[in-house]
């Protein structure tokens, strides 16, 4: 099996405030996540804002250095010690899709100047084969050639521009396309026809995607695989069918709590989630303590470790070994 993606130990550290009143934040904590696939797959990393995801993210494109621990990616070691991929390999690997395409682009620079740098700079190619790559990348996402040529970002809509973040995402042939919250400041109407292109290149260019989304309607329709962040750790990992159809970490039930999915419906609790706080990033327990209609005193010293499931999926709580955690079961 192929190493598609693997974090060890990986963690991320900030510190906020003056010399006084410092505060370090564990925006990653011991992120330890491991998926191997001979086939292309859609891994959705899901959470809410402060979870840690955008940061995992940031590690894994090179945007942000990892405190300690390492991140590979088809067998490239991408982050952390001795990741030293040259960047026209790791781009030639990796390629990313942000979530505002207009942030993406210069006002001044025409759309295909942009597409033209990444098929003669990254893919090597030259004038004649830069256009015929950039014609089937933008063909595969419902555009043409002519439709982008000469044009400024500032003539598309934001679906089309994102379309076309797509196309150049594509022109290289990455392994793996990193999309952060790609549909979200994309016309509700239009996220779906996102979404679906994104199945359809996995199947046509043999491309995996990791999709972070706090779409969790999205994330179980597109995804293989899904891990669920709270406050820089995992707390689930496994199929996304299993974790969205029978999740087992309160959290996950917290979070789907106001969607309905096929063959289940939720209902609603009285539960009202507290707010961010950055002491929850520097506890030595679980992190989701406070939250957590389950817990207990072994919660507040002692950090849960991956409990393997049946399914195979990876539970982070100390009370997933026995039975399945449900909120039901809390009298």
């Amino acid at each position: 099996m192929t190493i598609v993606l693997k974090t060890e130990n990986l963690n991320k550290a900030y510190r906020f405030g003056g010399f006084i009143n410092r505060v370090k934040i564990n925006a990653l904590d011991e992120v330890n996540l491991t998926v191997e696939s001979d086939e292309p797959v859609i891994i959705s990393l899901v959470g809410e804002s402060g979870s840690g995801k955008t940061t995992l993210a940031k590690v894994m494109l090179r945007l942000v250095e990892p405190s300690s621990g390492r991140a590979i990616i088809y067998d490239h070691l991408v982050a952390g010690e001795g990741a030293k991929p040259s960047k026209h390999e790791f781009l030639s690997t990796v390629q990313p899709i942000f979530q505002n395409p207009f942030e993406a682009f210069s006002a001044y620079r025409t759309i295909d100047a942009y597409l033209m740098s990444t098929a003669t700079r990254i893919k090597g190619l030259g004038r004649s084969e830069a256009e015929a790559a950039i014609e089937e990348a933008l063909t595969s996402v419902g555009l043409k050639y002519a439709d982008v040529l000469g044009k400024y970002p500032n003539q598309f809509s934001g679906g089309e521009l994102q379309r076309v973040s797509i196309a150049r995402a594509l022109i290289p042939h990455p392994k793996m396309i990193i999309a952060d919250e790609p549909v979200s400041m994309i016309d509700a109407s239009l996220r779906m026809n996102i979404v679906n292109l994104f199945l359809s290149l996995k199947e046509t260019y043999n491309t995996s995607f990791l999709y972070i989304t706090h779409d969790l309607a999205t994330a179980y329709y597109v995804s293989d695989y899904i891990a669920v962040m709270y406050r820089g750790t995992i707390v689930e990992f496994g199929t996304a069918r299993g974790i969205l159809t029978n999740p087992q970490h309160p959290y996950t039930q917290l979070l789907l709590d106001s969607i309905a999915l096929t063959d289940r419906k939720w209902e609603r609790t009285t539960y009202v989630a507290s707010d961010i706080e950055a002491k929850e990033f520097q506890f030595t327990g679980c992190r989701f303590r406070n939250r957590c209609p389950l817990a207990e005193e072994i919660c507040t010293h002692e950090r849960p470790a991956p409990v393997v499931q049946h399914d195979g999926r990876e539970v982070y709580c100390h009370f997933a070994s026995s039975s399945t955690v449900t909120l039901e079961n809390v009298g």
